[in-house]
Protein backbone atom coordinates (compact mmCIF):
# COMPACT_ATOMS: atom_id res chain seq x y z
CA UNK A 1 0.00 0.00 0.00
CA UNK A 2 1.72 3.36 -1.22
CA UNK A 3 1.80 6.40 1.37
CA UNK A 4 -0.84 8.74 1.37
CA UNK A 5 1.18 11.81 0.76
CA UNK A 6 -1.95 14.09 0.59
CA UNK A 7 -3.61 12.98 3.84
CA UNK A 8 -0.26 13.07 5.96
CA UNK A 9 0.39 16.79 4.28
CA UNK A 10 -3.16 17.67 5.42
CA UNK A 11 -2.88 16.27 9.25
CA UNK A 12 0.71 18.19 9.37
CA UNK A 13 -1.01 21.42 8.33
CA UNK A 14 -3.64 21.15 10.58
CA UNK A 15 -1.79 20.26 13.78
CA UNK A 16 0.99 23.04 13.15
CA UNK A 17 -1.83 25.41 12.63
CA UNK A 18 -3.81 24.42 15.09
CA UNK A 19 -0.37 24.38 17.19
CA UNK A 20 0.31 27.95 16.42
CA UNK A 21 -3.19 29.35 16.88
CA UNK A 22 -3.44 28.29 20.65
CA UNK A 23 -0.28 29.64 21.28
CA UNK A 24 -1.21 32.65 20.17
CA UNK A 25 -4.66 32.88 21.88
CA UNK A 26 -3.46 31.44 24.75
CA UNK A 27 -0.11 30.60 26.11
CA UNK A 28 1.72 33.99 24.00
CA UNK A 29 -0.93 36.09 25.29
CA UNK A 30 0.26 34.41 29.23
CA UNK A 31 3.63 35.36 28.45
CA UNK A 32 2.82 38.82 27.58
CA UNK A 33 1.04 39.23 30.66
CA UNK A 34 4.14 38.14 33.02
CA UNK A 35 5.96 40.44 31.22
CA UNK A 36 4.03 43.36 31.85
CA UNK A 37 3.18 42.71 35.35
CA UNK A 38 7.03 42.33 35.63
CA UNK A 39 7.48 38.94 37.49
CA UNK A 40 10.80 37.95 36.55
CA UNK A 41 12.13 36.88 33.29
CA UNK A 42 9.34 36.09 30.68
CA UNK A 43 9.25 32.32 29.34
CA UNK A 44 10.84 31.62 26.11
CA UNK A 45 8.21 30.63 23.19
CA UNK A 46 8.72 26.71 23.32
CA UNK A 47 10.37 25.04 20.93
CA UNK A 48 7.36 23.41 19.59
CA UNK A 49 5.71 26.31 19.05
CA UNK A 50 8.81 28.10 16.87
CA UNK A 51 8.36 25.08 14.90
CA UNK A 52 4.80 25.14 14.22
CA UNK A 53 5.09 28.82 13.55
CA UNK A 54 7.93 28.54 11.06
CA UNK A 55 6.37 25.30 9.52
CA UNK A 56 3.10 25.91 9.14
CA UNK A 57 3.08 28.87 5.77
CA UNK A 58 5.48 26.27 3.88
CA UNK A 59 3.14 23.46 4.36
CA UNK A 60 -0.10 25.29 3.74
CA UNK A 61 1.71 26.59 0.55
CA UNK A 62 2.66 23.27 -0.36
CA UNK A 63 -0.71 21.84 0.13
CA UNK A 64 -2.26 24.50 -1.72
CA UNK A 65 -0.17 24.26 -4.44
CA UNK A 66 -0.39 19.78 -5.22
CA UNK A 67 -3.80 20.07 -4.36
CA UNK A 68 -5.37 22.19 -6.34
CA UNK A 69 -3.10 24.00 -9.42
CA UNK A 70 0.38 21.49 -9.69
CA UNK A 71 1.73 17.97 -8.39
CA UNK A 72 4.93 16.89 -9.66
CA UNK A 73 4.95 12.92 -9.72
CA UNK A 74 8.04 10.47 -11.11
CA UNK A 75 7.40 7.59 -13.25
CA UNK A 76 8.02 4.24 -11.88
CA UNK A 77 7.60 1.72 -15.14
CA UNK A 78 7.40 1.69 -18.95
CA UNK A 79 4.29 1.52 -19.60
CA UNK A 80 4.21 4.93 -20.99
CA UNK A 81 7.50 4.46 -23.18
CA UNK A 82 8.55 6.27 -25.79
CA UNK A 83 6.12 8.92 -24.22
CA UNK A 84 7.47 8.86 -20.67
CA UNK A 85 10.58 6.97 -19.55
CA UNK A 86 11.19 5.79 -16.35
CA UNK A 87 12.81 8.55 -14.13
CA UNK A 88 10.96 11.24 -16.02
CA UNK A 89 9.87 13.77 -13.62
CA UNK A 90 6.44 15.22 -14.64
CA UNK A 91 4.03 17.88 -14.04
CA UNK A 92 0.33 17.08 -13.43
CA UNK A 93 -2.05 19.87 -13.79
CA UNK A 94 -4.74 19.30 -11.07
CA UNK A 95 -7.80 21.82 -12.19
CA UNK A 96 -7.62 21.02 -15.74
CA UNK A 97 -10.81 18.68 -15.06
CA UNK A 98 -12.26 20.56 -12.19
CA UNK A 99 -11.31 21.12 -8.91
CA UNK A 100 -11.12 18.75 -5.99
CA UNK A 101 -10.95 18.05 -2.49
CA UNK A 102 -7.93 16.92 -1.23
CA UNK A 103 -8.45 12.96 0.19
CA UNK A 104 -11.84 13.05 -0.29
CA UNK A 105 -11.29 13.59 -4.14
CA UNK A 106 -15.02 15.33 -4.56
CA UNK A 107 -15.47 17.82 -7.70
CA UNK A 108 -16.27 21.18 -6.23
CA UNK A 109 -15.88 23.26 -9.60
CA UNK A 110 -16.04 22.15 -13.15
CA UNK A 111 -13.73 23.20 -15.66
CA UNK A 112 -13.26 21.14 -18.00
CA UNK A 113 -12.75 17.33 -18.90
CA UNK A 114 -10.65 14.78 -19.96
CA UNK A 115 -10.07 14.54 -23.79
CA UNK A 116 -9.14 11.17 -26.26
CA UNK A 117 -5.87 11.81 -26.60
CA UNK A 118 -4.74 13.19 -22.92
CA UNK A 119 -2.11 11.62 -20.69
CA UNK A 120 -3.63 11.51 -17.04
CA UNK A 121 -2.71 10.33 -14.06
CA UNK A 122 -5.21 8.44 -11.87
CA UNK A 123 -6.63 6.02 -9.43
CA UNK A 124 -7.19 2.50 -10.87
CA UNK A 125 -10.04 0.76 -9.78
CA UNK A 126 -8.23 -2.50 -8.43
CA UNK A 127 -5.65 -0.01 -6.72
CA UNK A 128 -7.46 2.88 -5.39
CA UNK A 129 -4.70 3.75 -3.64
CA UNK A 130 -1.90 3.98 -6.12
CA UNK A 131 -1.42 6.86 -8.96
CA UNK A 132 -1.21 5.70 -12.25
CA UNK A 133 -0.80 7.28 -15.31
CA UNK A 134 -2.08 5.98 -18.48
CA UNK A 135 -3.57 7.71 -22.28
CA UNK A 136 -7.36 8.52 -22.95
CA UNK A 137 -8.16 6.46 -25.08
CA UNK A 138 -12.17 5.72 -24.69
CA UNK A 139 -14.59 8.32 -23.28
CA UNK A 140 -18.20 7.48 -21.99
CA UNK A 141 -19.87 6.11 -25.05
CA UNK A 142 -17.46 5.06 -26.79
CA UNK A 143 -17.02 1.83 -28.90
CA UNK A 144 -13.27 0.92 -29.02
CA UNK A 145 -11.61 -1.88 -30.77
CA UNK A 146 -7.74 -3.22 -30.98
CA UNK A 147 -7.18 -5.27 -34.00
CA UNK A 148 -3.24 -6.65 -33.83
CA UNK A 149 -2.49 -3.18 -31.99
CA UNK A 150 -4.19 -1.01 -34.25
CA UNK A 151 -7.52 1.02 -32.57
CA UNK A 152 -10.40 1.80 -33.87
CA UNK A 153 -12.68 4.15 -31.77
CA UNK A 154 -16.69 4.41 -32.96
CA UNK A 155 -15.67 2.72 -35.78
CA UNK A 156 -13.00 5.20 -36.76
CA UNK A 157 -9.45 3.90 -37.15
CA UNK A 158 -6.69 5.84 -35.94
CA UNK A 159 -3.81 6.19 -38.39
CA UNK A 160 -0.49 4.75 -37.58
CA UNK A 161 2.83 5.63 -39.08
CA UNK A 162 6.44 3.68 -38.33
CA UNK A 163 8.93 5.27 -37.40
CA UNK A 164 11.29 2.71 -36.67
CA UNK A 165 12.00 -0.76 -36.02
CA UNK A 166 14.32 -1.44 -33.24
CA UNK A 167 16.94 -3.73 -33.22
CA UNK A 168 17.02 -3.32 -36.96
CA UNK A 169 17.82 -6.02 -39.30
CA UNK A 170 15.41 -8.17 -37.00
CA UNK A 171 12.69 -6.28 -35.20
CA UNK A 172 11.21 -6.94 -32.28
CA UNK A 173 9.57 -3.77 -32.01
CA UNK A 174 8.08 -0.90 -33.59
CA UNK A 175 7.38 2.86 -32.57
CA UNK A 176 5.16 4.54 -34.52
CA UNK A 177 3.34 7.65 -34.57
CA UNK A 178 -0.63 7.13 -33.62
CA UNK A 179 -3.06 9.70 -34.56
CA UNK A 180 -6.42 9.84 -32.64
CA UNK A 181 -9.20 12.00 -33.51
CA UNK A 182 -6.01 14.37 -35.09
CA UNK A 183 -3.75 14.57 -32.05
CA UNK A 184 -0.59 12.32 -32.64
CA UNK A 185 1.77 10.88 -30.10
CA UNK A 186 4.09 8.28 -29.88
CA UNK A 187 3.54 4.29 -29.32
CA UNK A 188 5.16 0.89 -29.46
CA UNK A 189 4.23 -2.46 -30.15
CA UNK A 190 5.87 -5.77 -30.17
CA UNK A 191 6.45 -7.83 -33.23
CA UNK A 192 4.96 -10.27 -33.14
CA UNK A 193 1.95 -8.87 -30.68
CA UNK A 194 0.88 -9.80 -27.20
CA UNK A 195 -1.84 -11.13 -26.04
CA UNK A 196 -3.01 -7.07 -25.28
CA UNK A 197 -2.80 -6.49 -28.94
CA UNK A 198 -6.16 -7.59 -29.51
CA UNK A 199 -9.55 -5.99 -27.41
CA UNK A 200 -13.13 -4.63 -27.72
CA UNK A 201 -15.46 -2.95 -25.00
CA UNK A 202 -18.12 0.19 -24.69
CA UNK A 203 -16.83 2.98 -22.12
CA UNK A 204 -19.76 3.26 -19.61
CA UNK A 205 -20.93 6.84 -18.58
CA UNK A 206 -18.90 8.39 -16.44
CA UNK A 207 -16.01 6.38 -16.90
CA UNK A 208 -12.81 6.36 -18.65
CA UNK A 209 -10.70 4.01 -21.02
CA UNK A 210 -6.92 4.28 -19.98
CA UNK A 211 -4.36 2.70 -21.91
CA UNK A 212 -0.17 2.92 -22.52
CA UNK A 213 1.67 4.19 -25.10
CA UNK A 214 3.46 1.06 -24.87
CA UNK A 215 1.03 -1.19 -26.10
CA UNK A 216 2.43 -4.62 -25.17
CA UNK A 217 3.79 -3.71 -22.04
CA UNK A 218 1.14 -2.12 -19.98
CA UNK A 219 -1.05 -3.54 -17.78
CA UNK A 220 -4.00 -1.29 -17.75
CA UNK A 221 -7.49 -0.93 -18.47
CA UNK A 222 -8.16 -3.49 -20.86
CA UNK A 223 -7.01 -5.92 -17.99
CA UNK A 224 -8.60 -4.11 -14.72
CA UNK A 225 -11.56 -2.32 -16.53
CA UNK A 226 -12.27 1.51 -16.89
CA UNK A 227 -11.73 4.66 -14.22
CA UNK A 228 -14.74 6.09 -12.81
CA UNK A 229 -14.48 9.60 -13.11
CA UNK A 230 -14.15 10.28 -9.35
CA UNK A 231 -10.89 8.71 -9.28
CA UNK A 232 -9.22 11.22 -12.26
CA UNK A 233 -5.94 13.07 -10.88
CA UNK A 234 -5.06 15.63 -13.24
CA UNK A 235 -3.62 15.96 -17.02
CA UNK A 236 0.17 15.44 -16.98
CA UNK A 237 1.96 18.46 -19.40
CA UNK A 238 5.47 18.84 -18.96
CA UNK A 239 8.61 17.16 -18.41
CA UNK A 240 10.80 18.83 -15.87
CA UNK A 241 13.62 16.90 -15.38
CA UNK A 242 14.79 13.43 -15.89
CA UNK A 243 16.83 11.15 -13.15
CA UNK A 244 17.72 7.75 -13.82
CA UNK A 245 18.79 6.57 -10.18
CA UNK A 246 20.15 8.05 -6.95
CA UNK A 247 23.56 8.04 -7.28
CA UNK A 248 23.38 9.20 -10.84
CA UNK A 249 22.68 13.27 -11.58
CA UNK A 250 19.84 14.64 -13.10
CA UNK A 251 19.27 15.53 -16.33
CA UNK A 252 17.18 18.14 -17.96
CA UNK A 253 17.53 16.99 -21.85
CA UNK A 254 13.92 15.63 -21.74
CA UNK A 255 12.34 18.82 -20.67
CA UNK A 256 9.27 19.40 -22.32
CA UNK A 257 5.35 18.95 -23.16
CA UNK A 258 3.90 16.16 -22.95
CA UNK A 259 2.02 14.84 -26.46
Amino acid sequence: MDINFPLILLWLVVITGAIWLFDSLFLARRRKQKRGEGKGQAAAEPVVVEYAKSFFPVLAIVFVLRSFLVEPFQIPSASMWPTLEIGDFILVNKYAYGLRLPVSRTKVVDIGEPERGDVMVFFPPHMNDTYFIKRVIGLPGDKVRIENNVLYINGERAPQELIQALPPGDPELEVLWEEIYGRRHLMAKRIPASPYSNYHGVVPEGHYLMIGDNRDNSLDGRAWGFVPERDVVGKAFAIWMHWDKLLSLPSFNRVGSIE
